[in-house]
């Protein structure tokens, strides 16, 4: 149990703590919150990685629900029952998956509810799902403030869901500028021997390997460019950094085309602000996407990004300005975007400058800290004077 403090206590509940844009931002939220303001507890509906030891307050307590697959009625009744013992007064749930945490903090006296949404899934890319729509419209009123991550979603909430705005705040992610940025020496060790050549141009991209990145469409982009360009072919090397289902079908893809040797699968990794600084290119293939931080990491380590163009990503990528963005699912034409940066190498540095100054300008995380204060700290004035 939580021990009783004047501090207000912001429970967090999402769906499973691992790595994720999601995840990320929940954890530099709690990180940079001032200590002294607030408490937190996460909880996950089903579990949590070693992803969460990257919280740095030891006082945060994540707590597992261990939510079976598919329907588990059981669950809510544990969520309530911990709600009814920790006494949070700010439940923030993020995302559907836990939306319907919102009824047991209702029953259980949180006088303080946010929901935020961060994206939409693989089953439900346009946000269009009847079923879940139908949901979300269902616990719209228990809901007291609405946080999407970008304009777009937040133009699908009152669209779609039928929110009203005054019960919307949109809020960008933010991005630690000490820690993603650009340094003269390049850590070349990280990179495989064959990667570390003079000259190359080295494309990454960062995230689970899952069909909504759609980390097949980058793959096929660079099988394209080297096959109908092969003189290329010794000038540049694809990087991907994660992990997840896509894994044996994208090494297959790269094996059939006989590029293996210039990819290289690094798994998921810890030090990925490190990788970043070895990368001339930052590429992000999502069929759709809410904000995503990777792309804000990225920018601030002053890499130029290719972006599809769904979701969120137009309100980070300026097109021709910081980087490209370009159709989903069209790998001839991301490949000729990576043609323009071979054949106009000065680009890199020119958008890739424009892309750390659009950061710092906008999407920092001291900003972004300072947002969700403010409708916190609005939160728990309302509910005084209520």
């Amino acid at each position: 149990m939580i021990r009783s403090t004047n501090k207000p206590l912001i429970a967090h509940v999402l769906f499973r703590l691992g790595t994720g844009g999601l995840e990320n931002g929940l954890v530099n939220l709690i990180n940079t919150l001032p200590d002294d303001k607030y408490r937190h507890a996460v909880i996950c509906m089903t579990d949590y990685t070693d992803f969460r030891n990257r919280i740095k307050n030891d006082a945060v307590h994540v707590y597992c629900l261990n939510k079976r697959p598919g329907q588990d009625l059981a669950v809510y009744v544990r969520l309530w029952r911990l709600l009814r013992n920790i006494k949070p007064d700010i439940l923030h749930t993020r995302n559907l998956s836990a939306l319907e945490a919102q009824l047991p903090g209702l029953l259980a006296g949180v006088k303080s509810r946010i929901h935020g949404e961060h994206g939409r899934d693989i089953d439900d890319v346009d946000g269009t799902n009847w079923r879940y729509v139908l949901l979300r419209r269902c616990f719209r009123p228990l809901v007291q403030r609405y946080i999407p991550m970008s304009k777009d979603l937040e133009g699908w909430l009152i669209k779609q869901i039928k929110v009203p705005e005054k019960k919307i705040t949109q809020v960008y992610n933010g991005v630690d500028l000490n820690r993603f940025k650009c340094d003269e020496i390049k850590p070349w060790l990280l990179l495989p021997l064959e990667f570390r050549a003079p000259g190359l141009l080295l494309i990454g991209t960062v995230g689970r390997l899952d069909p909504v990145k759609d980390q097949t469409t980058l793959v096929q982009a660079f099988i394209h460019l080297v096959k109908v360009n092969p003189e290329l072919g010794s000038q540049v090397r694809l990087i991907i950094v994660g992990d997840g289902v896509l894994l044996a079908a994208l090494q297959a893809l790269t094996q059939d085309a006989n590029v293996e040797h210039l990819v290289w699968f690094a798994g998921e990794r810890h030090d990925v602000a490190d990788i970043m600084q070895t990368l001339d290119l930052f590429v992000l293939p999502s069929i759709n996407e809410g904000i995503y931080n990777t792309i804000l990491e990225a920018m601030a380590s002053s890499l130029p990004v290719i972006a599809t163009k769904v979701g969120g990503n137009p309100e980070l990528v300026v097109d021709g300005h910081t980087g490209y963005l370009v159709a989903k699912q069209d790998p001839i034409a991301m490949a000729a975007a990576f043609k323009r940066y071979l054949l106009q190498p000065e680009l890199l540095m020119l958008h890739g400058q424009a892309g750390r100054a659009r950061v710092v300008s906008t999407f920092s995380l001291n900003r972004m800290m300072a947002d969700y204060r403010a409708i916190y700290d609005k939160l728990l004035a309302e509910r005084v004077l209520n």
